[in-house]
Parts: structure tokens; sequence; C-alpha cells
């Protein structure tokens, strides 16, 4: 089968009978419409709080820019901070603790979840049940936040990327911890990292004010590094990790099968800044891999920090890609 973007729109398809998906037509509905509770109101808040604050640093950069240059010390804290926060969601939460790609030791495991955490993207727990709920349910009903939810015609296309990249946040689709990530709930440690996640993204922020400050010797530096290395820093780490469930199930190369409605893709433009998780069809095709950037040339930064951890003996049972592994899923 040759590589093709999946990218392809067509007329709008007639409804489904029930229980079945085609591939092709809009989601049935998840339920009855319910009313937001006082509970779900303040939920819809802090998540639009999260979602909208550091996008609107953004704006306040460009006028701080404005006539003048960024600090070597913003840059050095925003390239601190988003390695290690965004490393703690790609080898942390997502290839460690949501696929078991290796086994960690204890420390390592707890200073991941913790750095992970640090990103703004939800606590330990929460985020790696949703993302096992999106393997199990990648691209048809079920998967919390596929672009294909409102069918592959054109609108329908419109509406699903804007909901697979942040609209999705906003639902009442809540995921069960107990049903998808009842080995991190039975966690002592992961569970009190999952509890201190407020506490977390306060010292997200914090910490780059904290450090500008300190290094730069004035307050004026611990603003613009808490602006730069905290809310910047985690507005891009968001809309890299959206991106990924966005534009890496409609446009890209799909070198490797998956499964039925599966249309993970490969997206080479995001590799440095995801940190190899767009090579997001190899790792749809084979989830435990601990490598997702397989073939020549594509960079994966994930997968070389897991061999380092191997080699200090702080990783094991790592499951690295083997040639005939590879080759048996290719298209």
């Amino acid at each position: 089968m040759p590589n093709r973007p999946a990218t392809a729109v067509s007329p709008a398809p007639a409804p489904n009978p029930p229980g079945e998906y085609d591939g092709a037509s809009p989601f049935p509905p998840d339920g009855p419409a319910r009313r937001r509770g006082g509970g779900e109101r303040v939920y819809v808040t802090v998540t639009a709080v999260i979602v909208v604050l550091p996008f609107l640093a953004l704006g306040v950069s460009g006028w701080l820019l404005w006539g003048r240059l960024i600090s070597t010390v913003d840059i050095v804290l925003f390239a601190v901070f988003y390695v290690l926060s965004g490393l703690g969601v790609t080898v942390g939460f997502h290839r460690g603790l949501t696929h078991g790609s290796y086994q960690a030791v204890r420390p390592l495991r707890t200073v991941l979840a913790v750095a992970g955490s640090m990103s703004f993207q939800g606590d330990v727990i929460g985020w790696v049940a949703t993302h096992r709920r999106h393997h199990a349910f990648t691209d048809r009903p079920g998967d919390p936040h596929s672009p294909y939810r409102y069918g592959t015609h054109l609108i329908g296309q419109v509406r699903g990327l804007l909901h697979a990249h942040v609209g999705w946040l906003f639902r009442s689709d809540a995921t069960s911890a107990e049903r998808y990530a009842p080995d991190l709930l039975a966690d002592v440690d992961i569970r009190r990292v999952a509890r201190a996640f407020p506490v977390l993204c306060l010292l997200t922020l914090a910490l780059p004010f904290g450090l500008g400050w300190l290094i730069g010797g004035s307050w004026l530096y611990g603003v613009t590094g808490l602006l730069w290395a905290g809310l910047v820093r985690i507005a891009l780490l968001h809309h890299v990790t959206w991106s990924v469930n966005s534009l890496c199930h409609l446009i890209g190369e799909r070198p490797f099968r998956t499964r039925r409605h599966d249309r993970a893709t490969n997206l080479w433009p995001l590799a440095l800044l995801s940190f190899g998780e767009s090579w997001h069809n190899l790792h749809h095709a084979d989830p435990t891999s601990a490598r997702h950037g397989v073939d020549r040339g594509q960079i994966d930064p994930s997968a070389a920090v897991i061999r380092l951890f191997e080699r200090l003996g702080w990783a094991h049972d790592v499951r690295w890609p083997t040639r005939a592994r590879i080759d048996a899923r290719r298209s």
C-alpha cells in the first residue's frame, strides 16, 4: 500500500446503522445532554484559564519585544523548562507510564511524573487514562479527541480539527481512571504526584520567576522569566502536544499499518518540538515501542533519553523495536 496523506475529504455520508461505524460518518452522540453543575462549571473555567492564559502571554511577549531584544536569561530558562517539562510528558507520562515502553527505577519514575505535571496538561493519572482510552478507540466512537468525530466531509473535518486540538478539553466526557489506569491508582507515589498537581502548576510558574530574578539580579528579569519560561513555554508545549492529537491524525505519511479506522500519521515538522512524538504512525502501529522514529533521518530525542537512562541503569526492560518487527508492520 503506498504512503498517502490522511487529508482526503468526501461528501457527507449517510447515517450508519445503529451500532456500526464505517470510518466516515459522524460519531453518534455521547448521550443525552446534561445540565452543567457547579463542579463542572469550575472545571470548564479552570480549563479555559489554563488554555487561554498562556496563549495571551504570546501577545504580551510581542508587546515586550517591540523595539527590544529578549534576554539571554529568558532564552536559557525557556529552553531548560521546555525540555524538562516536555520530556516529562513524552518519556514519563507517555512512553513510560501509559505504554510501559520501559521500566524506570522508582525515583526516576516519580521525578518524570513531577516534570510532566509541570507542563500544565493535567494530573498524571488523568493524562494516562485519557491517552489509553484514545488508543483503545482511535478515530472511532469512544476516542476522546479524534478529528473524525464530525465525519470526513469538509465541514466535519474543520470541526473535527478544532475538536481534536482543543475543543475536547471542554466536553463533559470524563475518562474513568478506575477502568483505564488502575495500576497508577494503586501506586502510592504516583497518586501523591497526581494530588500535588495544583501545587506543581504554581511551581512551574514560580520557578522561572525566582530563577530569572536570582540570575538577572532584578525583579524585571523575574517577570520576563515568568512570561517566557513560564507562560509562553506552557503555551507552545500545549499546542505541540495538541497538534499530535489533531494534525498527526489528518496530514502526513502512513508507512505503517494500523488498526481499522486508525489514521495516525508521521509529521516531520513537529519532530524536534515534540521530542519525537510526531512519528505518530509507527507509535500507533506498535504502541509499546520505546522508539517512534525508526527510519533513516527520523530524529527521536525521547528515545535517546530512554537509551541514556538504560545505560545509566535507571531504566530496564526497554522495548526497543527490532528490524523484523518494523518490517512486519510496513504497509
